[in-house]
């Protein structure tokens, strides 16, 4: 088996002494959907979840992580980052604010810390799915790990 690149992501768990499993996936250039990614791991889209970066008016850049089939809800994100309104941040940002690509965004190991809102169903599982920070490779991780080392907030999100 070819040895996992270990990313920004992965090496912040390990400093942090977070317990986690590395997953590959295959990668369909064409479709880097979260659905996908359940079908290509065999789990429940519930427990996939995405990471999303948004811009508010007054706070500026936040992350909302969210189950892989759900849309973020606009309004509720704007009300829990102290925004009066926000919105997702044009694709070509992502690489440079982030360091990460589409497809392959961590809520772990940005560029910089960005307030972080996990939606509030990720405490039903005993884990969670989340990017290891490359298309291809997601992080197993149990919820309450990600909120500690994301230094989330969980929340409603839709």
């Amino acid at each position: 088996m070819a040895k996992i690149q270990k990313t920004n992501a992965v090496r912040l768990l390990d400093q942090a002494k977070v317990a986690y499993e590395l997953i590959p996936y295959e990668v369909d250039e064409s479709d880097l959907s979260a659905p996908h990614v359940a079908d290509s791991l065999g789990e429940d889209i519930a427990q996939v979840f995405k990471t999303l970066v948004l811009q508010g008016d007054r706070t500026g850049y936040f992350v909302c992580v969210i189950p892989g089939d759900a849309t973020v809800d606009l309004k509720l994100a704007a009300k829990v980052s102290g925004n009066k309104k926000c919105e997702m941040i044009p694709m070509k940002q992502l690489l440079p604010l982030t360091g990460y690509i589409r497809g392959g965004c961590s809520p772990v190991g940005m560029k910089k810390h960005f307030p972080t809102y996990i939606h509030a169903t990720c405490s039903d599982y005993p884990y969670i799915f989340v990017s290891a920070g490359v298309r291809g490779l997601q992080v197993k991780l149990a919820p309450e790990d990600l909120v500690r080392i994301s230094q989330a907030q969980l929340a409603v999100l839709f």
